[in-house]
């Protein structure tokens, strides 16, 4: 697949960048893109919730009345979940909702949401850019100049310059990461993928590593 390079006032480079098909152009499997985002939002549960059982209440244990002839149901103590200030009947306890997923799974579920994004046309490819101080001002000219203002975005970098991060943080709508920061639901998530030219061509050597 090959795509222009555009600059950052948003004129095209001149140059083009050819893109991994084993990468950007395979069928994409639903079912593991399903799975990768499920896992990912599993993992972002604190799973802290938690509720009183029986044992756990405190409360008199005596029995509030007979067993018989009351003309009612049998009651225990005051504790059962029938009462105000009672326990809850199979409340939720701490629990951990993060599952295993294997490696060929996750590397597959990536590689299809990028091939989503490359058949929908939502890959931009801008040349390397740096700022000379952390500026939020600079950073949103960049994104009106490229036509990426007020569009959920995210520019995969090959490092994590201090100065583009520090000017993007700020921005709701943006995300910066690095090829191997990278998971399926921030990639299905953004409407348009950004890729800085040098990294354009090591995808398929890192999917290759990570196979």
């Amino acid at each position: 697949m090959e795509l222009k390079v555009y600059k950052i006032d948003g004129s095209e480079a001149g140059r083009t960048v050819q893109l991994s098909d084993q990468v950007f152009a395979i069928e994409p499997n639903e079912h593991a893109i399903w799975l990768d985002v499920k896992q990912y939002l599993a993992n972002q549960r604190q799973g802290t919730h938690s509720s009183k059982e029986k044992s756990m209440v405190s409360g008199s244990t005596r029995k509030l009345r007979k067993q018989k002839g009351g003309g009612g149901a049998r009651v225990g103590s005051i504790k059962s979940p029938l009462f105000p200030g009672g326990a809850r009947v199979f409340g939720p306890q701490p629990r951990m909702y993060g599952f295993k997923l294997n490696k060929k799974v996750k590397r597959l579920a990536r590689m299809s949401a990028l091939s989503v994004k490359a058949q929908e046309s939502n890959i931009t490819v801008l040349e390397k850019f740096d700022l000379e101080a952390p500026k939020t001002k600079d950073f949103v000219k960049i994104l009106k100049d490229t036509n990426l203002f007020d569009k959920k975005t995210l520019i995969v970098v090959d490092e994590l310059n201090k100065n583009v991060l520090l000017s993007s943080r700020n921005l709701q709508k943006v995300n910066l990461a690095t090829i191997s920061d990278l998971n399926t639901y921030q990639i299905l998530n953004a409407q348009k993928l950004v890729i800085f030219e040098p990294i354009a061509s090591k995808f398929d050597e890192f999917f290759k590593q990570n196979a």
